[in-house]
């Protein structure tokens, strides 16, 4: 498969098969899981990240576990909207990870999506500083499959 927008995401899904959502950062990896109407995203767990061929055997592993049909990776975007180091950094993971499995994969911008994370934890949910560094990534993880969900409930068919 290959990089696709989220309009053309659910028609590459199989009957029961989720969608995994990612945060890629330098130090882990968030990730959020669909359910199978494509309705609410959850948060799920991170991965501490090591060696690229050992981050990709564990997110196998989720995706084996989860029957995840589809991926969504958060591009972090430059607030001017063009792409710099760190989203070179996403796609060549995408890449890498491509050549290992065969999977759909749709970039959502995450600009700002830590930080409105970050506040809702804050401000809504009352967490610590300790707890908070604890969900932020699979919490954004979450917010940014969100994202994808409603784009394919809103999209015309």
């Amino acid at each position: 498969m290959a990089i696709c927008k989220p309009s053309e995401l659910k028609a590459k899904l199989s009957r029961n098969q989720t969608i995994l959502g990612l945060d890629l950062g330098t130090k882990t990896i968030g990730l959020a899981l669909s359910d199978v109407s494509y309705i609410v995203a959850s948060p799920l767990s991170t991965i501490a990240r090591r060696k690229f061929s050992q981050d990709a055997v564990e997110l196998e592993a989720m995706i084996d576990k989860h029957n995840v049909g589809a991926l969504v990776l958060g591009m972090p975007m430059q607030m001017d909207g063009t792409e710099g180091p760190r989203a070179q950094a996403t796609r060549s993971f995408v890449a890498e990870f491509l050549k290992r499995r065969d999977l759909p994969v749709v970039f959502w911008d995450e600009r700002l999506s830590t930080a409105a994370v970050e506040r809702m934890l804050t401000d809504e949910a009352d967490l610590s500083r300790k707890r908070r560094a604890a969900v932020v990534d699979k919490t954004a993880a979450a917010y940014i499959l969100q994202g994808v969900l409603e784009a394919i409930r809103n999209a015309p068919f």
